[in-house]
């Protein structure tokens, strides 16, 4: 870069992704010669849902010495430690099972979960519900926090839940704060140079917005990528059937929950997500399966809220994400980048490691495009495997009640890492090897693939003759264990006043 004049950075479009991406560059650049502009419309709207976060969020505000008290209480945020899934697969007997993040107790019982997995493949009866060994999954169902006294010396990990809309505010304040400048425009036009690179943005007030390099966070409109630059579009369209949504929120009960529920429903499913003063629920369906208006009285049933007057709000899905996702100087953060459905709550920890990848890839160019081709294969890597894990939440189901979940379960396009991951489990073999023989961990790790299998009760039948041993969970106190662990943790509620 010059040292007498600043790179200039301008990310178009405000919401959380474009306002995490502002905040992480000016963290990461405050001793560099960068100027970081965020152009916003205001005529453009923002999702603003009830929404909930990997771990990697926690990371995020670490990182940036952003503290729980400072932020939580604007965006009306509590914490989340697993997200349960209710009736996606009945027909194994498993009505409901959680998904709880993994922590640092857990290394302790990782090894009996999994030896349990691979005895109960074989037909002998071993307990295998992932809650029941890892502490998350304990600390949930006795409706309790993740935070932990001093005497406590194990790191445990959570997420959030939060309003989407709030926290865009909250991180927006703070990266202007941090040198961002913001500017409220109407974009008119993209204009481009001679050699096909972004040169400004003319806005409708009568100016141009130069900058050396541009960041995309215009959702599904991808004014930048698409529009402009003309990257090409992958649907996801024929193994996630999902295109639509439909939200409303409904009043909080006197013990907030500490999980996600993920609900199977008729021709999808439906999130119901625990904030400080309400729920955000919403249903997830594909429009080939159900119409909008047969959707939203299913919906309304489900919530309690059939006789409601109040509206719902209807959202349409661009399932997939471009063929690249930096091209010339521009790079695409959110939904403008791509969207898997919200399953797994993947949207931001995509932004943000996106962010974070592209960060370390530009300075190793020196600021220059010269790093671009491995930025695309990285991040195209993570978005595949992404989508691939959450492919197997609808193959693996064992519903039968509907058109939808049995064209789901029949689906046959599926990529060769998961079809090998599909394979290496029923034949028996050791699904750890396989993950870390693919690379998989830095995507979702094998504790995590065990837990998917084993709470859809992916299992053959019981062999007829038990020989009444070899499960670990039973002969190794696990219960008793995470049971004293427990103790050292309060109510969720405690938690919320700290």
């Amino acid at each position: 870069m010059e040292n007498d004049a600043p790179f200039k950075i301008v990310i178009l479009g405000g919401g959380t992704a474009g306002w995490i991406a502002a905040n992480l560059f000016a963290y990461k650049w405050k001793n560099k010669h960068v100027d970081i502009t965020l152009v916003e419309s205001l005529d453009v709207g923002i999702v603003g849902v009830g929404e909930g976060s990997t771990p990697t969020l926690k990371r995020l505000f670490e990182m940036l010495n952003i503290e729980e008290a400072d932020w939580m209480p604007q965006c009306n945020a509590t914490y989340k430690l697993n997200i349960r899934f209710n009736g996606w697969s009945p027909n194994s007997g498993i009505v409901s099972y959680s998904h709880p993040f993994p922590t640092q107790v857990d290394s302790f019982n990782t090894r009996s979960f999994m030896v349990n997995t691979r005895t109960r493949r074989m037909g002998l009866d071993t307990t295998t519900l992932p809650d029941q060994f890892l502490l998350n999954g304990v600390l949930a169902s006795e409706g309790k926090g993740p935070l932990t006294p001093e005497s406590f010396p194990f790191k445990v990990e959570y997420g959030y839940h939060f309003d989407s809309h709030l926290l865009g505010e909250f991180l927006a304040n703070r990266a202007q704060k941090h040198g961002v400048h913001y500017k409220q425009a109407h974009i008119k036009d993209v204009v481009l140079d001679a050699s096909n690179c972004i040169a400004s943005l003319r806005t409708g007030e009568g100016g141009d917005i130069s900058g050396d390099f541009f960041v995309d966070c215009t959702g599904f409109a991808s004014v930048l990528m698409q529009k402009t630059l003309g990257v090409p579009f992958k649907s996801y369209k024929d193994n996630l059937y999902n295109d639509s949504a439909i939200v409303m929120p409904t009043p909080m009960v006197d013990n907030i929950p500490v999980e996600t529920e993920s609900t199977a429903l008729s021709a999808g499913w439906c999130w119901k997500i625990p904030l400080t003063e309400r729920f955000g629920n919403g249903y997830v369906y594909s429009s080939d399966f159900i119409s909008d208006e047969q959707a939203e009285l299913e919906f309304r049933q489900h919530i309690g809220m059939l006789d409601s007057q109040e509206d719902c709000r209807q959202l349409t899905m661009k399932v997939g994400t471009l063929s690249q996702y930096w091209s010339q100087n521009c790079i695409a953060l959110g939904l403008s980048q791509g969207f898997i459905e919200p399953l797994e709550a993947t949207a931001l920890h995509l932004v943000q490691i996106s962010a974070e990848i592209f960060i370390q890839k530009f300075e190793e160019g020196n600021f220059s495009n010269a790093k671009q081709y491995e930025y695309n294969a990285e991040i195209g890597e993570r978005f595949e495997r992404v989508r691939d894990y959450i492919v197997a939440h609808y193959k693996l189901n064992t519903r039968d009640d509907s058109d939808y979940w049995r064209e789901n379960r029949d689906n046959v396009h599926l990529s060769e890492s998961l079809i090998r991951l599909l394979d290496v489990w029923f034949k028996r073999e050791d699904l750890s090897v396989e993950i870390d023989k693919q690379g998989l961990s830095k995507h979702f790790d094998s504790v995590s693939w065990h837990c998917l299998f084993s709470g859809y009760g992916a299992y053959p039948p019981l062999h007829p003759n038990q020989p009444g041993q070899g499960d670990l969970f039973k002969e190794k106190g696990v219960e008793e264990f995470l049971r004293r662990c427990a103790l050292n943790f309060n109510k969720h509620a405690d938690n919320l006043s700290r």
